[in-house]
């Protein structure tokens, strides 16, 4: 980076010094300094913190770049330096003081690190609480995904969305990029006028003729969840609080698909409390989005390979909706308790769905995410590190997104289920209601939730439940809550009796089964099934066209798995639109696998596909590959 900032700061000091009225302070070069690094960030905020943050930024599809100004205002406990974290950014210049009374001021940029990126430590004085950084992006960002217009679903405009989780905000703002430092923020950003800003904030339901958009969270959030998106977008609402946006392609399917959102909402606030963000809307962001959902208050974002046409994958919004409750409103302070986020998401979704749409469907939900627990813990115990399958882990040196597998999710969610049995529903209902209210935007560790299970729920029902088993042990506890399905076994008979010669019942229709009973059904087949045999289940039943992303997935693999090399055009297809991570590692980890033949076919696929997708997808699907 360097190599190529100096020589455009070198013209530019020379340009300022033609000029003696102006006095421009020149940063000092990067150090080889190692700064410490603390829960993934290298900032001070023990010394100093921010409080509230400013954004005063342009966004120039162009030049793939962000550029503009972060306007810190920061509790100063009397420290000469406030250090950030940056990575993928130009620093042009920080100033102290307010906006029009700012003066330069001196900062140095640490050694690089791969993960975590470099410390920029600013020079103050122990009584300033305004720090200006003029900063730009660089377009390798990860954070930012720039689609061009032909990644779109209309194909007229590019667009821009933010994916901030896990450390990556702090390649598009320069910022104290820690979760247990939560904030208020505010911003003026300025788009082409042929498309709509929006943020993890207050914001427009369509666009103006300035391309200019003031935003503003007056709650305190965790920096990982400040989020941007830019695009040609659409909003329709489903009710006074609940609303979607997407693009004018997508809208009127988007809004369909989603006409639940505000049964579901009420039926998270009767569970554990009232909706404190004021708005719950979604935006369908374009297919290379590298996840289901992303829980931005306010804002979810989601993946258009929800809209299954029939409703059947809402599931993903009920867990984004959850953690409007556990993750939002009550945070892990420490990437190590990333479990605290989503194991509570993962039994609070399942909870929203048993109200719904009915407790069998919540337990077909359950048992498909035990079947995915089980193998992950498998596969972590094959690999050595079966340290990683404990609840509470130790990431340092690593790259937190390490610690969002199905440990931190479905054990999660299974450690609170054995807790409820434990205790009762009725009484472990109103300890979550109580829990979430008097820890309200906060930032918690685990061995703070702990304390507080014990003090105002164990203890005073004399419990010697086993929490150390479960947090701190490795493997699945004995206490693992079993579910049973009806519903599950017969979708399983039905695939044990097609295997071994009977056919499918001649009236049996892809409608007649929820998404999970045919993901039990398929799984069902242990990775073998004869390839005349699953062209009988695509022609009955469809599912390499099914448009239900799920299943198409899951089928894909099987296909892969058999040699049944005419679904290899709907595989190419899928790949070619679909940026979700989820789907991609199962589909290229078994055309990897399965043969030679199979691994350069995938491989031909992937470089065609590779720049449709997000940084943190192509991440992945490089170090599988290659």
């Amino acid at each position: 980076m360097i190599k190529n900032i100096w020589p455009l700061l070198s013209i530019l000091f020379f340009l300022a010094c033609t000029n003696e009225s102006e006095k421009t302070v020149i940063p000092k070069e990067e150090t080889n300094i190692d700064y410490a690094i603390d829960n993934h960030s290298y900032s001070n905020i023990n010394e100093i913190n921010t409080t509230h943050l400013h954004l005063d930024i342009k966004v120039n599809f162009d030049k793939k770049e962000i550029i503009g100004v972060a306007r810190h205002t920061m509790n100063n406990k009397g420290t000469k330096k406030a250090i950030f974290d940056i990575k993928s950014m130009i620093i042009d210049k920080i100033t102290l003081g307010t906006e029009g009374n700012e003066v330069e001021t001196t900062y140095t940029i640490g050694k690089s690190d791969s993960i975590v990126g470099k410390a920029l430590v600013v020079d103050i004085s122990e009584n300033d609480q305004y720090i200006n950084i003029y900063y730009r992006t660089l377009p390798e960002a990860e954070a930012i995904g720039w689609m061009e217009p032909h990644l779109t679903e209309d194909g007229l405009y590019p667009f821009l969305y933010t994916q901030g989780e896990a450390i990556l905000t702090r390649t598009w703002i320069p910022i104290q990029d820690v979760p247990s430092n939560r904030i208020t923020y505010s911003a003026d950003v300025e788009v082409p006028v042929e498309l709509l800003a929006l943020m993890s904030a207050e914001n427009p339901t369509e666009k103006n003729d300035t391309g200019k958009y003031s935003f503003k969270m007056e709650q305190a959030i965790p920096s990982y969840l400040i989020s941007l998106a830019v695009g040609e977008l659409e909003f329709i609402a489903l009710d006074d609080i609940c609303g979607v946006y997407a693009e004018p392609g997508l809208i009127e399917k988007a809004a369909k698909e989603l006409s639940s959102i505000p049964q579901m909402v009420k039926a998270a606030e009767n569970l554990y409390g009232e909706y404190l963000w004021g708005r719950y809307d979604v935006l369908f962001l374009p297919y290379s989005f590298p996840f289901g959902g992303m829980e931005n208050p306010r804002l979810t974002f989601a993946t258009p390979t929800i809209i299954a046409g029939d409703g059947s994958l809402v599931t993903l919004i009920a867990h984004e909706l959850a953690h409007s409750w556990s993750g939002n409103l009550v945070t892990m302070a420490n990437w190590d308790d990333f479990w605290l986020n989503e194991g509570f998401t993962v039994y609070f979704e399942n909870r929203i769905m048993e109200e719904t749409e009915g407790k069998e469907v919540a337990d077909l939900l359950m048992l498909i995410n035990y079947q995915e627990l089980k193998w992950t813990v498998e596969r972590m115990y094959e690999a050595g590190i079966e340290e990683e399958t404990k609840l509470k882990i130790d990431l340092t040196g690593k790259d937190p997104d390490e610690g969002m597998s199905d440990i931190a999710y479905i054990k999660g969610a299974f450690f609170l289920m054995a807790l409820e049995n434990e205790v009762g529903r009725e009484r472990w209902d109103e300890f979550l209601k109580t829990y979430f209210k008097e820890h309200a935007f906060q930032s918690i560790t685990t061995e703070d939730f702990v304390a507080y299970l014990n003090k105002n729920l164990l203890e005073k029902v004399n419990s010697d439940f086993n929490i150390n088993e479960w947090i701190y042990e490795a493997g699945l506890p004995e206490t693992l809550l079993e579910i049973d399905s009806k519903r599950f076994k017969a979708a399983e008979k039905l695939a044990h009796d097609f295997k071994e010669g009977n056919q499918l019942p001649k009236e049996l229709k892809r409608s007649d089964k929820v998404t999970y009973e045919w993901i039990a059904f398929i799984r069902a087949f242990e990775g073998k099934l004869d390839i005349e045999k699953m062209k009988t289940i695509d022609k009955q039943l469809n599912f390499s066209k099914s448009g239900n992303s799920e299943i198409m997935a899951e089928w894909f693999v099987l296909g892969i798995k058999n040699d049944y090399e005419e679904v290899r055009p709907d595989i190419e297809a899928f790949l070619s639109i679909v940026g979700r991570r989820k789907f991609l590692e199962p589909i290229y980890e078994a055309l990897r696998d399965y043969s030679p033949e199979s691994k350069k076919w995938g491989l031909e696929v992937y470089e065609k596909v590779r720049n449709n997708y997000h940084p943190i997808s192509y991440n992945t699907i490089d170090y599988m590959l290659y």
